[in-house]
């Protein structure tokens, strides 16, 4: 209740009367339903209320947004946690203001009738990817937890054909599968999935999606607007799916087709209501797996890649 008084405060800090102040964000990938809450937002005026006017823009390549960010080119940029440790390492000049989707999505996919009934007999077979390195790293951890030498395992890559290459007896599993989306083109294929989760099986608990800003120029007090109006979205999701999905799909006629529609239901779930609620804890810990697993050499300090800007 009380973040909810929060949220509505800075949405009534705005001055309708005068110009909104523009805000841009450069999301990770093309509109679905992993950004209901920031489509809803602007469908139902939430941002508008702020007194912001919002530019939602899908990269040309996924990489792009952290990038636009740190050059000052987009005010924010949906990203990924486990990116952030390796965005930091690399010295771009971006900070997480905010959190989208607060669990993982991403999981080890087989098909449910083949013989992989659990990850343990994965040794000796195949598993498809599509991105190398954060994806390699979650792998081999839940290989590990569950006996299997990642050595043992032959990593193919499919491109961005995991479904298609599983479905097909290409691969025994692709890992970087989204539950809350390849699941389902399993099924259009008449087939069905099973995931493996990555905290099941030995990985530190993370957020999937995340917002960033560039910490040296961000525009603090419409951020904080931005998020606050994300939050009203995410809890109107969270009471009524359904009325949030018909306003997601009305931003669009791309938007309103069955994977989408099945996907908002396995998506709602997992969105933010507090999106600017920072839990330390979690990105200490898993800044340390990071470095464990030998993805950076050093573990961050919290307060160098994250922030709660309820906080002054």
């Amino acid at each position: 209740m009380k973040q909810l008084l929060v949220s509505a405060a800075l949405i009534a800090s705005a001055t309708p009367s005068l110009a909104a102040d523009q805000i841009s964000i450069m999301l990770d990938w093309f509109i679905n339903p992993d950004h209901g809450p920031i489509i809803v937002a602007q469908q139902r005026g939430y941002f508008e209320d702020a007194g912001l006017e919002v530019n939602i823009i899908a990269p040309a390549d996924p990489s792009d947004p952290p990038k636009m960010v740190a050059a000052g080119e987009v005010d924010l940029a949906v990203s990924y946690q486990p990116q952030l440790y390796l965005q930091h390492a690399q010295d771009l000049p971006v900070i997480r203001v905010g959190t989208l989707i607060e669990s993982p999505l991403y999981c080890v996919m087989v098909d449910a009738d083949g013989p992989i009934a659990s990850l343990s007999d994965l040794a000796g077979r195949s598993v498809g990817y599509s991105v190398p390195g954060i994806e390699e790293a979650l792998l081999h951890t839940m290989l590990r937890s569950n006996g299997v030498d990642p050595d043992s395992v032959a990593q193919i890559n499919v491109n961005f054909a995991l479904t298609a290459a599983l479905a097909a007896g290409k691969v025994d599993a692709v890992s970087g599968a989204f539950r809350n989306f390849e699941l389902h083109q399993m099924e259009a294929v008449d087939r069905k999935g099973r995931c493996f989760n990555p905290e099941d099986n030995g990985v530190p608990i993370y957020d999937e999606l995340i917002y960033e800003a560039n910490p040296q120029t961000m525009k603090r007090a419409e951020i904080a607007r931005f998020l606050a109006a994300t939050a009203k979205a995410a809890q109107d999701i969270a009471d009524d799916p359904q009325a949030g999905w018909e306003d997601f799909r009305s931003y669009s006629s791309e938007l309103d087709d069955s994977l989408n529609a099945a996907a908002w239901v396995d998506t709602a779930p997992h969105f933010a209501v507090q999106p600017m609620a920072l839990d330390g804890a979690r990105y200490t810990a898993f800044g340390s797996y990071m470095k464990d697993v030998g993805m950076i050499d050093t573990a961050p300090d919290l307060a160098d890649i994250a922030v709660d800007l309820r906080l002054r």
